[in-house]
């Protein structure tokens, strides 16, 4: 497993392959958590929570079920934020301390070209005017955005739209307008795109640069 850290070393970010036996990983708990789950689900699943465990291992942890709440968001040690993601291959979770961060998302997709015909659902007008149609068929927005919304809706309760999102990637800030909420950007590319968003303990303190 491969392990980050961000704003100076307050994040764990940790990344991982699925493999074949990682839905065994599951406690009985989680699996019962998820639902109705079919296999391949189980095995991301698992592969995610395997991260996590290992970060909040790091942090001192014991190993433990992480389970979640009917709206999806999973459920944290006290005192621990955190965030879990996968596609089909690749599983990665974040976590920090809540003393340093109050909400953090994170997203990762494979590094490949968005699919056809989806440049004008996930970028603003503002955005498709700010960057070239090369950073547009990148998979960048994508999971930036989706990392705002996995920071924003514990905090919030509420649903977001890619268009309730504007991104600023050369300040590495996030804004939800509705909210009047910031977010603080990481953006990572190798094999995969991993897009994380978080904010300290108080949303919104950041004027937005969009």
């Amino acid at each position: 497993m491969e392990t980050i850290t961000i704003d100076q070393q307050n994040i764990l970010l940790g990344i991982r392959p699925i493999e074949p036996a990682d839905d065994s990983t599951l406690y009985a708990s989680e699996v019962t958590s998820l639902g109705r789950a079919v296999t391949k689900v189980r095995r991301q699943s698992g592969a995610a929570r395997v991260v996590a465990r290992t970060l909040l291992g790091q942090l001192g942890f014991p190993q433990l079920p992480i389970l979640k709440t009917r709206s999806g968001v999973p459920i944290w040690p006290p005192g621990v934020v955190g965030s879990l993601a996968h596609h089909d291959t690749v599983a990665a979770a974040a976590i920090a301390g809540t003393k340093r961060i109050a909400a953090l998302g994170i997203d990762i997709e494979p590094n490949e070209p968005l699919p056809e015909n989806l440049i004008e659902l996930i970028a603003t007008p503002n955005e498709q005017r700010t960057y070239d149609l090369r950073l547009l068929q990148r998979r960048d927005l994508f999971v930036l955005k989706e990392a705002v919304y996995k920071a924003y809706f514990p905090l919030y309760n509420d649903f977001l739209e890619f268009q309730d999102v504007e991104i600023d990637i050369s300040a590495r800030l996030g804004y939800v307008p509705k909210k009047d909420c910031t977010f603080s950007l990481e953006l990572l590319v190798s094999n995969n795109v991993i897009g994380l968003a978080y904010s300290w303990p108080t949303c919104g303190d950041l004027a937005p640069l969009i």
